[in-house]
């Protein structure tokens, strides 16, 4: 039997369950603003940094596309549970393992499962607890703890690691410490998935919750397919490259300028998501049309190092971030069934969090390009993913 729950209690629960996606986020950006530091302090190169942010993407691949199948058949709360430890163990991880780039692995990929299972999971559950309010509105909570949350933990972790003591323990300290008493709170929140027993084939099952239904696919091939990927592609170019290439023209303030850039770029997310409600369908479009604006500001700062234009260029990525990641959920949220919710959500974050691998592929061709040119390939290809979105959009607008 599902639980069931008086308007208070309901609106008690969705905000456990969006805590619980803030500081999973929290911890799942809190590393961003620190790779410099992990570059001056810890003598990682740059490749190594980069590729602490290719391990996070591995890890979310199994927690956004397991973790949500299994509850839409196990349930939300005994997922979320162990995703909310989950990033709190991660945090340790990274606490004691500074020294080691394989300790830093190990917590990115641990975080990177925490992360996955809030985004996939998380974000259903809201919905469900929002059941009979507007129809957006769960998609924009849903999207607003996840942008606080990364702007939150990328706030404190880049202030501590400028301003405070022990740069690499105490930022994953704090984090820790609001965590630890997530889970229990979660456990008070009630069920909206009912278990159900573990049929055979149950993998061939699970598999199924990830397809998108058929009257969809089309829309989902040409409209969120080709956007998906700028959503957390826009985050890396904004505050894991630009802060990097502008780091010999901020001198000893870098970490303090990496912070304030991602806190810069997700509070221009934050402040445009109600805009994705207003354009309904043509929220996708305008999402796209705003990324190769941001993307030739990056190529041009590739050239100029200008801290003050690598804002810019951030402050626009952060616009076309608020309404992709905002119009691609209630596009898959319009798609999905009772049944298959979670699992297309994380087939859907699946998709958007590949983006994070473009500061990875950059920094790894870099031995043989220059940023300038690669800046300025990535801003022809999001030209092209804007032409493809806006033929989707239009040869499979609604009657």
């Amino acid at each position: 039997m599902l639980e069931t729950q008086p308007a208070a209690r309901r609106t008690f629960s969705w905000r456990v369950v969006a805590a619980a996606m803030l500081l999973c986020g929290w911890g799942g950006n809190q590393f961003t603003p620190l790779l410099l530091m992990y570059r001056r302090l810890g003598g990682y190169s740059t490749l190594d940094v980069d590729a602490f942010l290719g391990a996070y993407v591995v890890g979310l691949v199994p927690g956004l596309l397991l973790a949500g199948p299994v509850s839409d058949r196990r349930g939300r709360r005994p997922v979320l549970v162990a995703g909310t430890a989950a990033s709190a163990l991660a945090s340790l991880v990274l606490c004691f393992g500074a020294q080691s780039a394989w300790a830093i692995y190990a917590g990115r990929l641990i975080t990177g499962v925490a992360v996955g299972i809030a985004m996939a999971v998380g974000s259903s559950w809201v919905k469900e607890l929002s059941a009979g309010e507007d129809g957006a509105l769960p998609a924009r909570r849903a999207s607003l703890c996840q942008t606080a949350g990364f702007g939150l933990g990328a706030g404190v972790a880049g202030a501590l690691a400028q301003w405070g003591p022990w740069p690499m323990v105490s930022p994953y300290v704090v984090h820790v410490l609001l965590t630890a008493a997530v889970p229990a709170l979660l456990l008070r929140v009630p069920e909206t998935r009912a278990p159900s027993p573990a049929p055979a084939g149950l993998l061939a099952r699970l598999a199924d919750d990830l397809r998108v239904p058929a009257p969809a696919r089309r829309r989902f091939w040409l409209v969120v397919l080709p956007m998906a990927p700028w959503v957390f592609g826009a985050a890396g170019l904004a505050y894991a490259v630009m802060p990097q290439l502008v780091d010999t023209r901020v001198g000893e303030w870098g970490l303090a300028y990496a912070t304030g850039l991602t806190v810069l770029m997700l509070g221009m997310g934050v402040a445009v998501q109600p805009v994705a409600k207003r354009l309904r369908g043509r929220a996708p479009v305008a999402a796209m049309s705003v990324m190769p604006a941001g993307a030739a500001l990056c190529a041009a700062d590739a050239v100029l190092l200008s801290p003050w234009l690598a804002a810019a260029a951030a402050a626009v990525l952060g616009m076309g971030y608020g309404i992709a990641v905002v119009s691609g959920l209630l596009e898959i949220q319009r798609m999905a069934g009772a049944d298959d919710l979670a699992g297309l959500t994380g087939v859907y974050y699946m998709l958007a969090y590949t983006g994070f691998l473009l500061p990875a592929l950059l920094a790894g061709l870099s031995a043989w390009l220059s940023y300038p040119i690669m800046l300025a390939v990535v801003a022809g290809v999001a030209l092209i993913c804007l032409a493809v979105v806006a033929t989707g959009v239009r040869v499979t607008a609604r009657t």
